[in-house]
């Protein structure tokens, strides 16, 4: 059978990370879990024969107890991505001078920890901006990978509100986590930005299902994992079959908290099924992750945009100004019909 490509990635945020945007002050010492993790998950995807995209967060990069572990990404054939310096999810908020600062700060970290320049970002909880398109482009990166089109970005956010501990003006601050209503109606197939400066980005949605426009990477799937394993297969299988029906070559998301059990990363009981053992979550992981390879063929994303745009498939242009967000997409046909 001939499988169409699909993408792997795997967000590499630390326990640091979810702890700050929680609120919790302990995220100030930066405890990571990555030395430990890193091994795992690469002993993990070998033992299945996958090479994905890890974005990895530049405070990371910089901190040597994480070192030994990222210089063994790139060697084991795994593509590097951008994942931003502090991993802010408010990326919004930046003014255009810090944010280029934090693209660039974290570019060279990155670099320099993994041997591999990235030309590949995606943004701390789906944040961006058309300030952050253009510094992308004009530092040469290939495409981005942020954009969720969904439409229950708000009831993320108000989970995440129920569950942390923030002060009013670290709420306001996070008023736009996570997306809005509106993000729903973006592309869910690959597009080209097209930027006020004349330069182009590809952008890869993070994939959802088609029509209803629900998510169901890893995350999803192991949360209703813990209701039935049945219903987890059934909601993977629609969703799937779904993007074939709709031509939509899948870009699937995976996380940390996807693997790590309740001791490995201390204080994030809050998590959605951070309730569930480590040796349930490879179980289901491994089945949601045969069913995927066993549809399509699993690339990195730099080599899935090259699939797609030999194939001609990335032929949709997209105002940044117009679509970003507060602003309803614009959109056009470019080259097919």
């Amino acid at each position: 059978m001939n499988r169409p490509p699909a993408a792997l990635s795997l967000d590499l945020d630390n326990l640091w990370s979810y702890l700050k945007t929680h609120g919790d002050p302990g995220w100030r010492a930066y405890p990571t879990y990555l030395p430990g993790f890193i091994p795992d998950i690469l002993e993990w995807l070998d033992r299945r024969g996958l090479r994905i995209t890890f974005f990895v967060v530049g405070r990371d990069a910089a901190d040597k107890r994480n070192a030994s572990a990222l210089k063994r990404l790139a060697p084991a054939g795994h593509e590097i991505g951008n994942h931003s310096y502090e991993h802010e999810p408010w990326l919004q908020a930046y003014r255009a001078d810090a944010l280029a600062a934090e693209i660039e700060r974290s570019e060279d970290a990155v670099a320099d920890a993994t041997g591999s320049r990235p030309r590949g970002f995606r943004g701390p909880g789906f944040s961006w901006t058309p300030a952050l398109l253009e510094i992308l482009a004009g530092r040469g990166y290939r495409y981005d990978s942020t954009t969720l089109p969904t439409f229950i970005g708000p009831i993320g956010r108000r989970y995440y509100f129920s569950r942390a501990v923030l002060t009013p003006g670290e709420r306001a601050g996070r008023s736009r986590l996570y997306g809005r209503f509106r993000d729903g109606f973006q592309p869910v197939k690959p597009f080209r930005w097209a930027l006020p400066s004349g330069r182009r980005l590809i952008e890869v949605p993070i994939s959802t299902m088609p029509l209803f426009r629900t998510p169901f990477h890893l995350s999803y799937l192991l949360y209703l994992g813990r209701i039935s394993e049945g219903l987890m297969r059934a909601y993977l299988e629609s969703a799937l079959a779904a993007c074939r029906a709709a031509g939509l070559r899948p870009n699937f998301l995976l996380h940390p908290l996807d693997f790590l059990g309740p001791d490995e990363a201390p204080g994030l009981a809050f998590f959605p099924g951070m309730d569930l053992n480590k040796r349930t979550k490879l179980r289901l992981a491994g089945r949601a992750l045969d069913i995927l390879a066993g549809r399509c063929k699993l690339l990195p994303l730099g080599a899935f945009v090259e699939a797609l745009d030999r194939e001609g498939r990335i032929d949709r242009v997209q105002t940044a100004v117009e679509a970003g967000p507060g602003n309803a997409p614009q959109s056009k046909r470019q080259g097919r019909p």
